[in-house]
This record gives C-alpha cells, sequence and structure tokens, in this order.
C-alpha cells in the first residue's frame, strides 16, 4: 500500500467525520426546533383556553338570570386581592341560557402552598377555580403569574380595600404569564414567555343592572 493510498484513506476518513458531525449536530436543531414550536404552540393553546374562561367569568360578576336574587350588585364581589377574588354569579345552566336564577360564588385563587418547581425553572403555580362548595379544580397550565389589579370609577389603583364589600371596585386588570414546564433544555428565556393582560375589564353588572 503506496502512500498516496494512505493519504487518501486519510483524508476520506476526515472528511467523513466532518460529513458525520454535520448530519449530528443538523438533526439535534431540527430536533430542537420541532420540540421548541410544539412547546410553544402547547402555551398558547393553554393560555387561549384559560382567557376564555377567565373572562367569561369575570364579565359576569355581579350577573343572575334572576335579578332580585343579587340585589345590590356593588357587592358581588366579596373578597379581592392581588392574587385571588371570589364573587357573586350565575354560572352557566346550558348551552342555551347564562344561568338558572339561583346565586353562585366562584373564587379564583392562586395558592403558594401549591407551587411546583421543575428543575431549574421559575415557579410554576397552580390557578384554582371553586363554584360554591365543590371540589377544587385547578389549571396547571404553566402559569406562573396570575396578578389582578382594582379600579375604582375615577381609574385610580385601589390599594387598599375596605373590610368588607363594597370595595368600589369598578374595573379590574388582569396580568398572567404562562411557560413551557418542560422547556428543551431548561430554556426559560425572557422571550420564551406568554403574556396576556386584560386592561381594565368592566362589567356591568358591578354597579347598575
Amino acid at each position: 500500500m503506496g502512500f498516496s493510498t494512505l493519504l487518501d484513506i486519510l483524508g476520506s476518513t476526515i472528511i467523513g467525520g466532518l460529513l458525520l458531525m454535520i448530519l449530528l449536530r443538523m438533526n439535534d436543531a431540527a430536533v430542537e426546533n420541532n420540540y421548541t414550536l410544539n412547546g410553544e404552540k402547547v402555551v398558547q393553546q393553554n393560555l387561549v383556553e384559560l382567557v376564555k374562561l377567565l373572562e367569561y367569568d369575570f364579565r359576569k360578576i355581579g350577573y343572575c338570570e334572576d335579578y332580585t336574587q343579587i340585589p345590590d350588585p356593588a357587592k358581588a364581589i366579596i373578597q379581592a386581592d392581588s392574587n385571588s377574588i371570589t364573587f357573586l354569579t350565575d354560572t352557566l345552566n346550558s348551552q342555551t341560557s347564562f344561568g338558572n336564577g339561583i346565586v353562585d360564588t366562584i373564587r379564583y385563587f392562586v395558592n403558594p402552598d401549591t407551587s411546583i418547581a421543575v428543575g431549574s425553572s421559575p415557579t410554576f403555580k397552580i390557578l384554582y377555580r371553586r363554584v360554591n362548595s365543590e371540589a377544587l379544580s385547578g389549571s396547571d397550565l404553566g402559569v406562573t403569574q396570575f396578578k389582578l389589579t382594582y379600579y375604582d370609577a375615577l381609574g385610580d389603583t385601589l390599594k387598599t380595600m375596605p373590610p368588607a364589600p363594597p370595595f368600589g371596585i369598578a374595573s379590574i386588570q388582569i396580568d398572567i404569564t404562562i411557560e413551557n414546564p418542560y422547556a428543551y433544555n431548561n430554556d426559560y428565556a425572557v422571550d420564551k414567555r406568554v403574556i396576556w393582560r386584560q386592561i381594565r375589564l368592566a362589567t356591568r353588572n358591578f354597579t347598575t343592572r
């Protein structure tokens, strides 16, 4: 075997190794992109489902199909702070009505004792929804922030609440942040978050019919 033949074999081995490394890197990049895109899709879907439910419930604060059951809608919110709210409403009775004329109590809250730490990720929270005395219904959808801000009729922030309703709430700002609990390579960069804000959500039932 001549020297030139050895050089040819060596060169072929080096070139083959380089091509294999390129293929492996391309495969890794394809897997990462696929995982990231699917994760972003799931996060977006989770946010849409959560927002639909929140907006539906919050816009019905103080509403009852039999309006005489909530004589003072200004007292429909019976507890409120930055990460929980309890209010009176009339839950959906069927697909063709908005309620059944019976007052229900709905509570949304984030319990810090149920926060979930996944690897080196942010602290994920379970957003709970309870109707009357029913069992807790929690949304483990990658929520890392659920914040409520309250405003009075003049648009000023209500920083302290009276000890009992009415609280003078005219509108509510809802801030939600959702992230993928199983982000690829534990990448929890700011640009991977999905942030939604409902600015000054108001309902006609806060103070009037």
